[in-house]
């Protein structure tokens, strides 16, 4: 073979090699092209459930708002309470009805109030139980106690004393003969004391003793626990 023959020869084996090989990089483009847009669309897939449950759960929530709000509205007066929407918390705040002062004996007007509301708050509630994680009776007081203790004693007195509250009102829902055979809502009820966590404050920051010893019944819905769940395509 001559020299000219040769150069063709190898000439013509790097043509093939270059051609090989942009093969090989165009099909390998294509497989990432594919696998991207497969990303893309299992992202908005993803988000399209996402995006159901929280609108799920935004709906679910708006329906519990308005069936409680409906039933209590022209009680929250004379009860001297109130109902936050956001949070779905009934809000008892009259601190003189509700407990003598370091006690967590029910007072006889607080007990009038529960036979009354408790029944009905359950009945409200019943529709949605599929939804609902967890009801919750929470106990807050101010931050006093004794003019002696320190800050950190009279913060975990009153965590006893919420405590106390708490598992008293808890009870006594228990006790209600109308509530006997609600045993979804006596395996969501729970009792939680914050002792003085979550105080009450005016424009200036400064703390409302009375309004800070409160008790709240409050719905909390399973939605955000199944936001944290993998989301599942089919």
């Amino acid at each position: 073979m001559n020299a000219n023959s040769r150069l063709n020869t190898a000439g013509a084996d790097d043509e093939f090699h270059w051609i090989a090989l942009s093969d090989l990089m165009s099909s390998l483009m294509m497989i990432f092209l594919f696998l991207a847009l497969l990303h893309m669309l299992q992202v908005n897939k993803n988000h399209v459930v996402e995006t159901n449950v929280r609108m799920t759960a935004v709906e679910a929530r708006q329906a519990i708002y308005r069936a409680l709000d409906t039933e209590f509205q022209a009680d929250l007066r004379r009860w001297n309470a109130e109902f936050d929407q956001a949070t779905l918390t009934l809000r008892f705040r009259e601190p003189d009805v509700l407990f003598d002062r370091n006690s967590a004996r029910i007072k006889p007007e607080f007990d009038a109030i529960l036979r009354d509301f408790l029944p009905r708050y359950v009945a409200q509630l019943r529709p949605f139980q599929a939804v609902i994680r967890e009801i919750r009776i929470e106990g807050h007081t101010s931050s006093e106690w004794r003019p002696e203790s320190s800050a950190m004693e009279a913060y975990f007195a009153n965590m006893e004393l919420s405590q106390q509250r708490t598992q008293a009102v808890l009870r006594f829902a228990y006790n209600l003969p109308d509530l006997q055979s609600e045993q979804w809502f006596r395996q969501r009820i729970a009792a939680v004391g914050l002792s003085s966590s979550r105080p009450i404050r005016d424009a200036a920051g400064r703390e409302i003793s009375g309004a800070s010893r409160r008790v709240e019944f409050s719905v909390l819905t399973d939605f955000e626990a199944r936001l944290l769940e993998p989301i599942q395509v089919r």
